[in-house]
């Protein structure tokens, strides 16, 4: 009897072992390690506790963009600048009519979705035409428009003053304040402070929360059903009567929706616009976090996003904090790189079905 329930038990222990990874079983482990060894090395818990709940927040509505793209089987959105100009656009606009505030953040997300659905239209439309090759044809797609839009900064007619450079009056600068518009705007809502050094953003886990509810329910209507299909079994969708390109053009337009008000909730936390060549490399942090969290190129959930973003964000968090103080030295940024693109590599060359 004890013999059954131990290869019952091993057998289960086994499965989940298969189904979860041992990639991602190991780096589980690595970060429960990080955080019984930070004591030790002198760095605070909750200090780094606080960082990787911040940094959850921070990134997670961006890695949620990824989820109707891969369902939909168009791939990993290497494309998400495409989101994240439309975003900065309407961060921009609001700027530009002094909009602050609760007031100012919503109407930045109001400004950024014109944006985000003409610029998705066109971006689905384009990768229609090159199916098979999606992921490619995105970072291509993401890097012009980022490029063009480097220009387009210098020469748009904005004039606040927070907002141009000082000397010329015109052109946006690189790095804008949101100081004194909607700084911590989500994070500093219904925030929990724990002594002087813990405090939760309630508001931003709650906006996440919220925007997860939604991609859940779309997920479940008829068009996000229609969607998984084709990403599931093209000809199949296609035999029932479901035009394959329109739900890839309508998953890449909710997509671009999804990166735009993720870089407006990454803004809010960080307290500043980045514009110019900042977007460039904004999507490999979100594809790294939903591969991590156990997502396919084909096959992506709710709970991929969480648990990806969660073990991401804690590897950023941690590692450069604790080798730091091992070593004495400063390689934070060295370590983020490495492991940003090495959780990329892992998760692209693993063996996956693409749909045609």
């Amino acid at each position: 009897m004890k013999s059954q329930l131990d290869a019952g038990f091993s057998g289960k222990m086994r499965e989940f072992i298969t189904d979860f990874g041992w990639p991602r079983l190991i780096i589980f482990i690595f970060v429960v390690v990080l955080f019984l060894a930070a004591p030790f090395v002198g760095v605070r818990v909750d200090n780094s506790l606080k960082d990787v709940i911040v940094r959850f927040g921070q990134n997670g509505v961006m890695v949620l963009a990824m989820v109707p793209m891969m369902q939909a089987g168009a791939g990993l959105n290497f494309g998400l600048p495409v989101g994240i100009i439309a975003g900065l656009l309407g961060s921009t606009l609001a700027m530009q009519f002094r909009l602050a505030g609760a007031l100012g953040f919503i109407a930045a997300v109001g400004f950024s979705l014109p944006f985000a659905v003409v610029f998705g239209i066109f971006y689905g439309i384009l990768l229609n035409k090159v199916k098979g090759e999606e992921m490619t044809i995105a970072m291509y797609v993401g890097f012009s428009i980022v490029t063009f839009m480097a220009i387009m900064w210098l020469i748009l007619p904005y004039n606040n003053p927070t907002m141009v450079w000082g000397y010329t009056g015109e052109g946006l600068r690189t790095t804008i304040t949101l100081d004194g518009y909607w700084s911590r705007v989500l994070n500093n809502f219904l925030v929990i402070r724990i002594g002087p050094n813990f405090e939760f953003p309630t508001g931003s886990i709650l906006f996440f929360a919220f925007m997860a509810f939604l991609m859940w329910l779309f997920m479940r209507s008829k068009t996000g059903t229609a969607l998984t299909a084709v990403g599931s079994n093209a000809d199949f969708a296609r035999a029932g009567g479901v035009s394959i390109n329109r739900m890839r053009v309508t998953s890449v337009v909710v997509s671009t929706i999804y990166g735009a008000i993720g870089i407006l909730v990454y803004q809010q936390s960080f307290g500043f616009v980045q514009l110019y060549n900042a977007p460039l490399y904004m999507a490999f942090p979100a594809v790294a976090a939903i591969l991590l969290g156990g997502a396919s190129v084909n096959k992506a959930g709710i709970l991929n996003v969480v648990v990806g973003t969660f073990l991401f964000q804690s590897i950023l968090a941690m590692t450069p904090s604790v080798i730091n103080s091992i070593l004495r030295t400063d390689m934070s940024e060295v370590i983020r790189i490495l492991i940003s693109n090495g959780m990329i590599i892992y998760a692209l060359t693993r063996r996956t079905k693409v749909s045609k």
